[in-house]
């Protein structure tokens, strides 16, 4: 094999230790190099990576959602923040609303709704920083929860309620949640007027003749 892809080689860490063990056996253990094999280090890199992950597919979304908010139509925007303080922990807000998205313990990436209710917050008890301002939980029934697992061949996955989950899928679930939730009621006009007009659009949109 003449060459590999310097973006393949970027994306296989474990391949660049396995060659560095190679080229200095005796530094392995000096440096750690096979901490990749600790399954608490497996899980650990996993959550991060997973996180990152997570907010990839979320930050996709708003941008796509908020670029149909236009002169006429225009909607209540949803903005994306990291959480201060972490390794890769985020919120997702709106309306006065904030979705969670946090490494709440090893192996455990916990999904919280939160209300905006003045300069503290609270997930369980324990105060977090979150860019700068503090928000009080008023919603802890709302938290859910994805656990890691290790695999036969020390791969991790994510999985809800027993049942393996990918990160598009868990990030489109609660988009779509977190949007629904944080929806500003609009003023009806006359009956149901307002109503009518956007089902008409709907409908003309889908390429019925109205």
């Amino acid at each position: 094999m003449a060459s590999v892809s310097n973006q393949y080689i970027e994306q296989e860490d474990w391949l660049r230790d396995l060659a560095r063990a190679e080229i200095h056996p005796d530094a392995e253990e000096i440096l750690n190099l096979g901490k990749a094999s600790d399954p608490q280090q497996l899980v650990s890199d996993a959550t991060t990576k997973f996180l990152n992950e997570l907010r990839d597919h979320f930050n996709r979304s708003i941008k796509i959602f908020n670029s149909y908010s236009e002169q006429g139509q225009k909607f209540l925007e949803t903005k994306i923040y990291n959480i201060a303080h972490s390794d890769a922990d985020f919120m997702i807000y709106r309306n006065q609303v904030k979705l969670i998205v946090s490494n709440a313990a090893h192996g455990v990436i916990r999904f919280s709704f939160l209300n905006h209710l003045g300069n503290t917050f609270s997930v369980e008890g324990q105060k977090e920083s979150v860019v700068g301002t503090k928000e009080h939980q008023t919603v802890p029934e709302h938290n859910q929860e994805i656990v890691a697992q290790i695999g036969p061949f020390r791969n991790v996955f994510w999985t809800f309620q027993g049942e393996k989950v990918g990160a598009d899928q868990v990030a489109k679930f609660y988009f779509i949640e977190f949007i629904k939730l944080t929806r500003k009621t609009k003023k009806s006009k006359t009956g149901n007027q307002l109503l009518l007009e956007e089902i008409k659009t709907l409908l003309q949109e889908k390429g019925f003749d109205i």
